[in-house]
Protein backbone atom coordinates (compact mmCIF):
# COMPACT_ATOMS: atom_id res chain seq x y z
CA UNK A 1 0.00 0.00 0.00
CA UNK A 2 1.44 3.34 -1.08
CA UNK A 3 1.11 5.99 1.61
CA UNK A 4 0.07 9.56 0.84
CA UNK A 5 2.68 12.12 1.90
CA UNK A 6 0.17 14.98 2.31
CA UNK A 7 -3.56 15.07 3.03
CA UNK A 8 -6.20 17.74 3.34
CA UNK A 9 -8.39 18.30 6.39
CA UNK A 10 -11.41 17.11 4.39
CA UNK A 11 -9.75 13.72 3.76
CA UNK A 12 -10.20 12.58 7.36
CA UNK A 13 -13.10 14.74 8.57
CA UNK A 14 -15.53 12.60 10.60
CA UNK A 15 -19.04 13.05 11.95
CA UNK A 16 -20.83 10.83 14.47
CA UNK A 17 -24.46 11.24 15.54
CA UNK A 18 -26.26 9.96 18.64
CA UNK A 19 -29.66 10.38 20.25
CA UNK A 20 -29.23 10.77 24.02
CA UNK A 21 -30.99 7.73 25.44
CA UNK A 22 -32.09 6.98 29.04
CA UNK A 23 -28.94 4.92 29.72
CA UNK A 24 -26.75 7.87 28.66
CA UNK A 25 -27.94 10.36 31.30
CA UNK A 26 -27.48 11.12 34.99
CA UNK A 27 -30.24 11.78 37.55
CA UNK A 28 -30.69 15.29 36.10
CA UNK A 29 -31.40 13.75 32.66
CA UNK A 30 -28.20 15.26 31.27
CA UNK A 31 -25.65 13.32 29.23
CA UNK A 32 -22.87 11.84 31.37
CA UNK A 33 -19.69 13.87 30.79
CA UNK A 34 -17.62 10.68 30.82
CA UNK A 35 -19.72 9.15 28.06
CA UNK A 36 -19.32 12.27 25.94
CA UNK A 37 -15.55 12.05 26.56
CA UNK A 38 -15.63 8.45 25.29
CA UNK A 39 -17.51 9.49 22.15
CA UNK A 40 -15.01 12.33 21.60
CA UNK A 41 -12.08 9.91 21.93
CA UNK A 42 -13.61 7.54 19.37
CA UNK A 43 -14.21 10.34 16.87
CA UNK A 44 -10.66 11.64 17.35
CA UNK A 45 -9.29 8.12 16.81
CA UNK A 46 -11.27 7.70 13.58
CA UNK A 47 -10.03 11.06 12.28
CA UNK A 48 -6.42 10.25 13.17
CA UNK A 49 -6.57 6.71 11.73
CA UNK A 50 -7.96 8.06 8.48
CA UNK A 51 -5.20 10.66 8.29
CA UNK A 52 -2.36 8.33 9.29
CA UNK A 53 -3.65 5.14 7.60
CA UNK A 54 -2.63 3.18 10.69
CA UNK A 55 -3.37 2.50 14.33
CA UNK A 56 -3.25 5.45 16.72
CA UNK A 57 -3.40 6.13 20.42
CA UNK A 58 -4.59 9.07 22.44
CA UNK A 59 -1.58 10.82 23.95
CA UNK A 60 -3.31 13.83 25.50
CA UNK A 61 -6.50 15.78 25.80
CA UNK A 62 -5.42 19.42 25.89
CA UNK A 63 -8.68 21.16 26.28
CA UNK A 64 -12.18 19.96 26.99
CA UNK A 65 -14.87 22.56 27.65
CA UNK A 66 -18.45 21.74 28.59
CA UNK A 67 -20.26 24.85 27.37
CA UNK A 68 -23.87 23.63 27.64
CA UNK A 69 -25.56 20.38 28.62
CA UNK A 70 -26.93 17.72 26.33
CA UNK A 71 -30.23 16.39 27.62
CA UNK A 72 -32.30 13.24 27.26
CA UNK A 73 -33.61 12.84 23.70
CA UNK A 74 -31.29 15.50 22.23
CA UNK A 75 -29.50 14.72 18.99
CA UNK A 76 -25.76 14.97 19.61
CA UNK A 77 -23.42 15.41 16.66
CA UNK A 78 -19.64 15.17 17.04
CA UNK A 79 -17.53 16.67 14.24
CA UNK A 80 -13.82 15.85 14.15
CA UNK A 81 -11.01 17.22 12.03
CA UNK A 82 -7.23 17.31 12.02
CA UNK A 83 -6.02 20.80 12.88
CA UNK A 84 -2.25 20.26 13.08
CA UNK A 85 0.27 17.54 12.26
CA UNK A 86 3.76 17.09 13.68
CA UNK A 87 6.08 14.18 12.88
CA UNK A 88 4.27 11.30 14.57
CA UNK A 89 1.39 13.12 16.21
CA UNK A 90 -1.76 14.85 15.08
CA UNK A 91 -3.93 17.37 16.88
CA UNK A 92 -7.61 16.60 16.37
CA UNK A 93 -10.39 19.02 17.24
CA UNK A 94 -13.75 17.48 18.07
CA UNK A 95 -16.71 19.83 18.35
CA UNK A 96 -19.96 18.57 19.81
CA UNK A 97 -23.31 20.05 18.89
CA UNK A 98 -26.82 19.49 20.23
CA UNK A 99 -30.01 19.65 18.21
CA UNK A 100 -33.39 19.87 19.91
CA UNK A 101 -36.71 19.37 18.11
CA UNK A 102 -38.33 22.24 20.03
CA UNK A 103 -35.61 24.56 18.66
CA UNK A 104 -36.10 23.48 15.03
CA UNK A 105 -33.04 21.20 15.33
CA UNK A 106 -30.65 24.17 15.10
CA UNK A 107 -27.19 23.04 16.15
CA UNK A 108 -25.75 24.59 19.32
CA UNK A 109 -22.10 24.05 20.26
CA UNK A 110 -21.89 22.31 23.64
CA UNK A 111 -18.30 21.08 23.70
CA UNK A 112 -14.93 21.55 22.02
CA UNK A 113 -11.97 19.28 22.69
CA UNK A 114 -8.40 19.12 21.37
CA UNK A 115 -6.71 15.72 21.46
CA UNK A 116 -3.19 14.69 20.55
CA UNK A 117 -3.15 11.39 18.70
CA UNK A 118 0.01 9.43 17.89
CA UNK A 119 0.40 7.07 14.92
CA UNK A 120 1.85 3.63 15.64
CA UNK A 121 3.86 1.30 13.42
CA UNK A 122 3.49 -2.49 13.34
CA UNK A 123 5.63 -2.77 16.51
CA UNK A 124 3.53 -0.24 18.44
CA UNK A 125 6.17 2.50 18.15
CA UNK A 126 5.42 6.09 17.07
CA UNK A 127 5.77 6.53 13.32
CA UNK A 128 5.66 9.35 10.82
CA UNK A 129 2.33 10.63 9.54
CA UNK A 130 1.42 12.43 6.31
CA UNK A 131 1.75 16.21 6.31
CA UNK A 132 -1.43 18.27 6.58
CA UNK A 133 -2.36 20.53 3.69
CA UNK A 134 -4.62 23.32 4.96
CA UNK A 135 -6.76 24.58 2.07
CA UNK A 136 -9.16 27.19 3.44
CA UNK A 137 -8.30 30.29 5.41
CA UNK A 138 -9.95 28.76 8.50
CA UNK A 139 -7.86 25.59 8.13
CA UNK A 140 -4.71 27.73 7.99
CA UNK A 141 -5.80 29.59 11.14
CA UNK A 142 -6.52 26.25 12.86
CA UNK A 143 -3.10 24.91 11.77
CA UNK A 144 -1.26 27.92 13.19
CA UNK A 145 -3.23 27.72 16.45
CA UNK A 146 -2.40 24.01 16.68
CA UNK A 147 1.29 24.78 16.15
CA UNK A 148 1.15 27.31 19.01
CA UNK A 149 -0.60 24.79 21.29
CA UNK A 150 2.11 22.21 20.50
CA UNK A 151 4.83 24.73 21.36
CA UNK A 152 3.03 25.58 24.62
CA UNK A 153 2.86 21.87 25.51
CA UNK A 154 6.60 21.57 24.95
CA UNK A 155 7.28 24.53 27.26
CA UNK A 156 4.90 23.31 29.96
CA UNK A 157 4.24 19.55 29.64
CA UNK A 158 2.12 19.56 32.83
CA UNK A 159 -0.38 21.93 31.19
Amino acid sequence: MKSISEKTVAYSRTEQVHIVMPGDVNSSFRLFGGLLMQWIDVVAAVVARRHADREVLTAAVDHLSFLKPANLNDIVTLCGRVTYVGNTSMEVCVETYVERPERNNVRALVNRAYLTMVALDEDGKPTRVPRLKPVSEQEMVDFEAGRRRKEARKRDPEG
